[in-house]
């Protein structure tokens, strides 16, 4: 499992003073129109799309690709992967450290994805192919806004 370098370093520097964030996630849903969920392990214990925050030198595409795969070992194609948005909320958050920073989150969407997935690091309680109209409450504004436009865009086909 690869840590995410990047950040530590750059709070070695700047310490918990305020940053823009990039991340990936993915709406991946399966045959059985499921979507991939994951319980993160966090105070709020909420429920969210796969994904995580980008390392120098990568895509937002493979972003998503790796932080699937370390996360809970689905193999994704990254050809699959359909660009569905970028989301900016502009509003800054503080981590329970201390640490300020805004969320630049790029999303994707795969459909037809396979696999068991399965736990395979400490920020993750769980992983769940969760019908999509059994969705929790409890996930975060820009999740649930990619959720949300990934169902206007299948009611479009």
């Amino acid at each position: 499992m690869a840590t995410i370098g990047y950040i530590e370093d750059l709070r070695e520097i700047i310490g918990h003073r305020r940053v823009i964030l990039n991340g990936s996630c993915a709406v991946l849903v399966n045959a059985q129109n499921e979507l991939l969920m994951q319980q993160r392990n966090e105070p709020q214990k909420r429920w969210g799309l796969p994904g995580g925050l980008m390392e120098l030198g990568e895509t937002t595409r493979a972003t998503v690709v790796r932080e699937v795969a370390e996360e809970c070992g689905i193999r994704l194609d990254p050809a699959a992967l359909t660009l569905l948005n970028v989301y900016a909320d502009g509003q800054m958050r503080t981590a329970a450290n201390g640490d300020q920073f805004d969320i630049v989150n790029t999303a994707y969407y795969a459909e037809k994805i396979e696999g068991t997935p399965h736990v395979n690091d400490a920020e993750s309680l769980q992983y769940c192919w969760i019908p999509l109209d059994q969705l929790p409450s409890n996930i975060p504004r820009n999740h649930r806004q990619a959720i949300e436009d990934y169902l206007k865009l299948k009611r479009q086909k």
